[in-house]
């Protein structure tokens, strides 16, 4: 995975801002607080599948208007 930022005018700030919504839209941030400590298999599952109910409940809603 390589993230590429462009830095125009020597702005560092707007390229930090960039650099963290790229990482932030990639999962970047959501993946290194999972893995800071292990979490069993039975509740990595049931994690995931609350996620897809609430991904699906979700897109739903959206269809629906």
């Amino acid at each position: 995975m390589t993230i590429h930022v462009n830095v125009k005018d020597n702005n560092i700030e707007q390229a930090l801002r960039s650099l963290k919504k790229k990482l932030q839209r990639e999962g970047l941030f959501k993946e290194m607080k999972l893995r800071k400590h292990f979490e069993k298999p039975c509740l990595k599952r049931a994690r995931e599948k609350e996620e897809n109910i609430r991904r699906a409940r979700k897109t739903a809603r959206r269809n629906n208007i």
